[in-house]
């Protein structure tokens, strides 16, 4: 079976969640959750999907499918995914480490495990071995970031009353410390809560904010110091602080994941389907993880394909874990109810492929104009 067409497509989709809207790292408010969806066509007549991560650069990601992804994989056999991946990354690899061209060449990963799923009936959980008895995964609420401790207990609340048992603040400024103390009493102690600081800190000063989070229970802080490959000084402060650290979603390869580890540096790793390469590259690093001994939690804050193919992951995986979810409602589900946690879980699709259909009318309606990068 040979790939005849590839169609990156270009949405934005208006969301609202109990708090101001969230802003980008360039200080833009974020007013739609866009996206990248990528659809990819066969001769055989079976189509698969794919979404590109992009997260405030999506326009990049798109360009990256067009003038990348789509000449080299258009007209290429799909029958051995691994190889035909490893190949792609093999011809691309002075620009596909991290980023951009990544992040396309995992949305291709995903549409072709998309298509091997509807070729052979099942679905994609099957196919890396699950047995089926996952039909639920519990969810973690990824709030966004507000800036206001006033927010974040709002938030917290909203998450709790909804059924979340797992909730995760995004807070690195004066207010983190404050957001933390109301989550903690807002939610009560028998819900997990965790934070992210998304690189806010220096080691030292990570250590010391650190140490003053202790008293609200966190089940992990996340990526606590800048840069995020500094994987020694994260292990310091994973050491000095005694508390939990994850990170690994902004860890491109395979090798780079086992530095990682290796370094002491995280007691969760959490690399992601649309960033790492695409489910391939999850197995590999689900395969890392269990050598090292080290929980497998993957990172995923997004509505569309990226998001079911993650659900598959954690569906096959041999201990019950968590998924995220990027706590907002949007205008419209592309993905429907599968990308749309209900009393704190998700429902794992059992369809053929991803199992979910993506609404193309949907598509249609909040696509954007090609950036024409």
């Amino acid at each position: 079976m040979k790939i005849t067409s590839i169609e990156p497509i270009y949405v934005g989709i208006p969301y609202r969640h109990d708090a101001p809207k969230t802003t980008l790292g360039s200080g833009e408010v974020r007013h739609l959750m866009d996206a990248v969806y990528l659809k990819v066509e066969t001769d055989a007549g079976i189509t698969g999907w794919g979404e590109a991560f992009g997260f405030g650069a999506c326009a990049i990601s798109h360009a990256a499918c067009k003038i990348v992804v789509r000449p080299l994989a258009v007209g290429r056999d799909i029958d051995d995914i691994p190889t035909l991946m490893s190949e792609l990354y093999r011809k691309t690899q002075g620009m596909s480490l991290k980023g951009p061209v990544r992040n396309a060449l995992g949305a291709l990963d995903i549409a072709l495990w998309d298509i091997a799923g509807k070729r052979l009936g099942k679905p994609i959980w099957s196919l890396l071995g699950g047995d089926g008895s996952r039909r639920t995964i519990p969810v973690y609420a990824s709030l966004l970031r507000t800036g206001k401790a006033e927010h974040v207990a709002r938030l917290c609340a909203s998450a709790k009353e909804r059924g979340y048992r797992h909730i995760k603040i995004h807070e690195h400024n004066d207010e983190t410390i404050p957001a933390a103390e109301q989550a903690r009493k807002i939610v009560g102690s028998d819900v997990d809560l965790m934070l992210d600081t998304n690189c806010a800190w220096q080691p030292d000063t990570a250590i010391a904010k650190l140490k003053a989070l202790q008293p609200y229970n966190l089940k992990w802080v996340e990526e606590p110091v800048y840069p995020a490959d500094d994987f020694t000084a994260m292990a310091r402060v994973r050491r000095e602080s005694g508390v939990p650290i994850a990170a690994g979603e902004n860890v491109g390869t395979v090798p780079e994941l086992i530095r990682l580890m290796e370094t002491g540096a995280v007691d969760y790793v959490q690399p992601d389907v649309g960033k790492f390469g695409g489910i391939c590259e999850m197995v590999r690093a689900v395969d890392v993880a269990n050598a090292q001994g080290i929980a497998f939690v993957p990172h995923s804050p997004l509505y569309g394909p990226a998001l079911i193919a993650t659900q598959h992951i954690v569906a096959a995986l041999k201990t019950e874990n968590l998924c995220e979810y990027y706590y907002c409602d949007l205008a419209e589900s592309p993905m429907g109810d599968w990308a749309i946690p209900r009393d704190g879980v998700f429902r794992v699709p059992d369809g053929p492929g991803l199992g979910a259909t993506v609404d193309e009318d949907i598509l249609g309606h909040y696509r954007l104009p090609d950036p024409g990068l």
